[in-house]
């Protein structure tokens, strides 16, 4: 993986390179196969010729051009699988590079063959190599002396090329495998320029676990399997050779096998160790830009194991978080558009004391209160609203927004204020009676010049006057339906007279009473009840003030589950009748 600001034209090719591209890369993993396996054998042979001596040394020459004729033979076989095996692979390649249209199949099937082609390699290079025990083997025991017990000599000898032949083999194989799985990561996040390399689907992946076993097993415990069983045989010639022979032999074998262990543990340990902490690296890069808020940042995916999983990912979690960066963005606009929709500051109507607020659980919700002017003349009417919309967030905050707009459309003209939650009620019900949403309201007209109270009561929670000179709490209800259910509903105003100084209505959302706090115990009407005692004397913003603290101790720090939104409306002084 490399991240996209580090990543290079000429390591990582688009989609449009990619057939050149892959054209260099594929010689070069060709050429790099040639030379693994030819060292592989080279050394295989020289052990067998020089240090175990199952060839005798009058047969080098012999061996050796056995040796190369079957190289050209198996690198040949091998030539020919590959082509056949990579026909589509090709045949993608080439209506890439005549910018023709692709059938999604055949990319497809080139996405995996590019994937497989490190398996495939060392899969091919395995086979060539027991093709190749098989003839060494063969070629030992015929080269081998005549007769009954030479025979049975010559049959173990030939046992033991195999073995040790395909122990080479397997060696060789791991090699070509990290070899070709290095250029092939060159490759491939061209083939998949939309992403889900890590997850295509009937492709060989070797984990990052298995990968530390093969390469511990072959660096390791390999070599020593080899020693053990070596010096075992050395040692049993001990009783038919010169000591002093052997024991020199076994030091000569085992410098051989020491440098060739280095040599494989080095290449497959730095191959490993490569691809681990680069990705990682360029992962951290990534990862302190995003924490810069660059959240363009991302990595190309190059790798078919867990950091291949881990950096498609994070390409995921850059997009979620660029989705919730952008929602965010709205959610603080529509709270902004939502908070300018409701009043900026409380009334001041004559003889009134009022202190209304709204406290959205989300950035938006679906609470509502708002305030009408309705004095004309001799009429001293004033107008205050508090409706709650079901549910909370941004619909609710839609059908709040419609609501307002409705209400101040129609307290403009004339009606009362049955009238105009009617109206209101069958405007909203035509928008909403298919989504299963509805405002309850509660629309309160206090007249100052007649001393009384007007209401409708549209499903919502009734409003609660108290009388400070009889210590009484009053519910002001009524009947009548949520908005938006039933578009014909006729609504009834009730009415209370002799509205007396001092008084206290509240007009609030269920959102206060129905709060718990951590013990599950709800807050109640009663509690709010007694605040409004107990604060009679003071304004109605210290009685709105008070209630909210109250609630927030109340809550020991819980979030509300609701929408709270409450209206204090305290009567304060004589308003004198007009002629």
């Amino acid at each position: 993986m490399w991240t996209g600001q580090k990543m290079k034209a000429a390591k990582n090719p688009t989609q449009a390179s990619l057939p050149a591209f892959y054209r260099a890369t594929g010689r070069s993993i060709g050429w790099w196969q040639i030379f693994a396996n030819l060292i592989g054998a080279l050394t295989v042979t020289s052990y067998f010729v020089f240090f175990d001596q199952v060839f005798p040394a009058m047969q080098i020459r012999n061996t050796f051009y056995v040796l190369a004729i079957m190289f050209i033979i198996l690198a040949a076989i091998a030539f020919v699988i590959f082509n056949f095996w990579q026909k589509d692979l090709i045949r993608y390649l080439q209506l890439t590079a005549q910018n023709k249209p692709v059938d999604a199949d055949l990319q497809k099937k080139a996405q995996r063959k590019i994937l497989n082609m490190p398996f495939m390699s060392a899969l091919v290079s395995f086979f060539n190599w027991f093709l190749a025990a098989i003839t060494m083997s063969t070629y030992s025991v015929v080269s081998g002396s005549s007769g009954a017990q030479a025979l049975a000599f010559d049959l173990v000898e030939g046992l033991r090329v195999f073995g040790g032949t395909l122990i080479g083999g397997v060696i060789t194989a791991a090699i070509i495998f990290f070899i070709t799985d290095a250029k092939c990561r060159q490759n491939w996040s061209a083939f998949f320029p939309e992403g889900g390399l890590a997850k295509m689907s009937g492709v060989f992946r070797l984990k990052l676990r298995a990968r530390m076993f093969v390469i511990f097993v072959l660096a390791s415990i390999l070599p020593l399997i080899l020693m053990a069983v070596l010096s075992y045989n050395k040692a049993s010639m001990m009783l038919e050779m010169d000591p002093g022979e052997v024991i020199q032999s076994l030091l000569y074998l085992t410098a051989f096998l020491l440098i060739v262990t280095l040599a494989v543990a080095i290449f497959l340990s730095r191959s490993f160790s490569t691809g681990i902490i680069d990705p990682i690296s360029q992962m951290e890069a990534a990862m302190a830009q995003v924490e810069k808020g660059d959240l363009s940042a991302t990595v190309i995916v190059i790798s078919n194991d867990e950091l291949g999983a881990l950096g498609e990912n994070f390409n995921q979690m850059t997009e979620g978080l660029k989705d919730r960066y952008r929602l965010r963005q709205s959610l603080d606009l529509a709270k902004e558009v939502q908070q300018n929709l409701l009043p900026m500051e409380n009334p001041h109507f004559p003889g009134l004391d009022i202190a209304g607020k709204s406290i959205y659980c989300d950035e938006t919700g679906g609470d509502y209160f708002d305030f009408f002017d309705s004095a004309a003349g001799s009429k001293q009417k004033y107008g205050v609203v508090v409706g709650d919309v079901s549910d909370h967030g941004i619909p609710s905050a839609l059908l709040m927004a419609s609501t307002r707009a409705f209400l101040r459309q129609r307290t403009a003209l004339a009606g009362s204020i049955a009238d105009i939650v009617g109206d209101v009620n069958r405007q909203l019900t035509r928008d909403v009676e298919d989504t299963g949403r509805f405002m309850t309201l509660f629309y309160l007209q206090i007249d100052m010049h007649d001393r009384c109270l007007n209401w409708v009561r549209a499903g919502h929670e009734p409003a609660l006057l108290y009388d400070p000179a009889s210590d009484r709490f009053e519910e002001l209800a009524g009947e009548g339906i949520a908005l938006g259910v039933d578009g014909s509903w006729q609504y009834a105003a009730s009415r209370r007279d002799d509205l007396t100084d001092g008084q206290i209505i509240l007009l609030s959302t269920d959102g206060i009473w129905e709060a718990r706090n951590p013990q599950d115990q709800m807050f109640g009407r009663q509690a709010v009840s007694d605040i409004i005692r107990q604060h009679a004397q003071t304004s109605a913003a210290k009685i709105q003030d008070a209630i909210l603290t109250e609630l927030d101790r109340f809550q020991e720090g819980i979030a509300s589950a609701d929408d709270i939104t409450l209206v204090v409306i305290k009567i304060t002084g004589q308003i004198a009748h007009s002629s």
